[in-house]
């Protein structure tokens, strides 16, 4: 069944604000925070993404739903985003090899969408005020009512979401005879991920959030990966204590996004939240060991800090991002390790970071 009434919907952030616009039909209300994306597509693969757990997406394109949705375009087996807030929905769509209308995506995981909001206006403010718990209502709910739950809405700064988005049992990805076995730690790994360690003759062994550093050993594994993932890197006590213990075996190690923040960790550098973030598919990142400069894709509420990384003496820091001068990538210096902040994987156009898989499978040669 289709849902064809355009009800009067709102976007209340835990500020007081509120952004008017209409439901795309789904009634309800949803939470978290608020963050916006500024990629021009890929949005099937931000929905899916796990790293957006907990997280209202504001898409700052002006069409979202045009192209439609796609079953091989997905990065998880369902919708990781709490809600969506766009522009214009795009109810039909137009692409030859679409699998069906992002309408339909929609009601069929029951995601509360609401559209026709001056998104321009509310990227500005986020940007402005930074990112912060927000409510869509699309059923009438009394603002009282919702202002009062909001409330109650945890912050993200010291949540753990990546027990949320794990999996539960280890599995396998990728050709069994493969040359090269990774044991991966799942904190909200992206598909496209082991696409591209699959890609390069690895076959992969995926485990949960709270695994081991003996479960992943019992693997016999040539290279550890850890994965990216949402949420605040701090609480995640045993995916720090594995990247210490991999460490101290001096094995091949590769984190992106969580998985650098927890590597980070590891070594005694803090984290903190970041005002907004960085989401999107056009952010300039230089690596410092060649000069070279990269266009990539990102999506992060957390950083490690610059300031001690700096002054730590097994870390150097490997990619800066030239946007705000934040670490966008690292690697030891006695040790066979390096991470970064953003998404290699994601190839949304450029393919400048796909080396980096690269550089993990050479480690792993020695």
């Amino acid at each position: 069944m289709k849902y064809t009434t355009r009800q009067k919907a709102i976007l209340l952030l835990s500020d007081g604000t509120i952004f008017h616009g209409k439901s795309i039909g789904i009634s309800g209300t949803t939470f978290g925070e608020v963050c916006f994306n500024t990629g021009m597509t890929g949005y099937q693969e931000i929905f899916t993404d796990p790293s957006y757990f907990g997280q209202l997406m504001v898409a700052t394109n002006a069409h979202i739903g045009n192209y439609g949705v796609n079953d091989s375009e997905v990065e998880s087996q369902s919708i990781k985003i709490s809600g969506l807030v766009c522009k214009n929905f795009s109810f039909n769509y137009s692409r030859a090899d679409a699998s069906g209308s992002l309408e339909d995506y929609f009601i069929k995981q029951n995601l509360i969408c609401i559209s026709d909001v001056d998104t321009r206006a509310l990227v500005s403010y986020i940007r402005d005020n930074g990112a912060m718990n927000a409510v869509i209502c699309t059923d009438d709910t009394p603002l009282e009512e919702l202002k009062i739950a909001l409330a109650k809405v945890p912050d993200m700064k010291g949540l753990e979401l990546a027990s949320k988005v794990s999996t539960k049992e280890p599995y396998f990805f990728g050709e069994e005879n493969a040359t090269y076995k990774i044991s991966a730690l799942d904190l909200g790994i992206k598909t496209n991920i082991l696409r591209n360690l699959a890609k390069r003759d690895c076959y992969i062994k995926v485990f949960p959030f709270d695994s081991s550093f003996q479960d992943l050993a019992a693997f016999n594994p040539d290279g550890y990966f850890l994965s990216n993932g949402p949420g605040d890197p701090e609480p995640l006590s045993e995916a720090i204590q594995v990247a210490k213990e991999i460490l101290e075996n001096n094995k091949p190690l590769f984190g992106i996004c969580l998985g650098h923040q927890v590597v980070g960790l590891a070594n005694g550098i803090s984290t903190y939240k970041m005002f907004n973030g960085h989401r999107g598919i056009n952010h300039p990142v230089k690596n410092l060991i060649t000069g070279k400069g990269e266009i990539t894709s990102q999506n992060h509420g957390f950083a490690v800090n610059k300031e001690e990384l700096d002054n730590h003496p097994e870390l150097e820091i490997t990619h800066l991002h030239l946007n705000d001068g934040t670490v966008a990538g690292m690697r030891m210096k006695s040790k066979n390790c390096f991470s970064v902040q953003y998404h290699p994987e994601a190839s949304p156009g450029p393919h400048d970071s796909s080396y980096l898989f690269d550089q993990f499978i050479e480690n792993i040669k020695g």
